[in-house]
């Protein structure tokens, strides 16, 4: 199967770290895409961590007592109109 690649950044960004790193364009090519691949799998665990922290965090807000009864509007002072009231 033929990669074609019509991006002339992205030719010369392959072309440079095959140059670099010694190796032939494909293997710089697909090096590059493993090791993003690989980098993208480790983020995902840490989004997931994330969700997971957010959520034990919004648990502990959401069991904090009420501790003013006034409605959003009531405290930020303004009425049904928004005007101060």
């Amino acid at each position: 199967m033929a990669l074609s690649i019509k991006n002339l950044e992205a030719e010369r960004l392959a072309r440079e770290l095959a140059r670099v790193t010694g190796e032939s364009l494909t293997e710089a090519v697909t090096n590059a895409l493993r090791d993003r691949l690989v980098r993208e799998a480790g983020h995902k665990g840490d989004r997931e961590q994330i969700r997971a922290e957010i959520r034990r965090i919004q648990a502990r807000v959401a069991a904090l007592p009420v501790r003013d009864d006034r409605t959003p509007e009531q405290i930020i002072g303004y009425d049904e109109h928004g005007l101060p009231s």
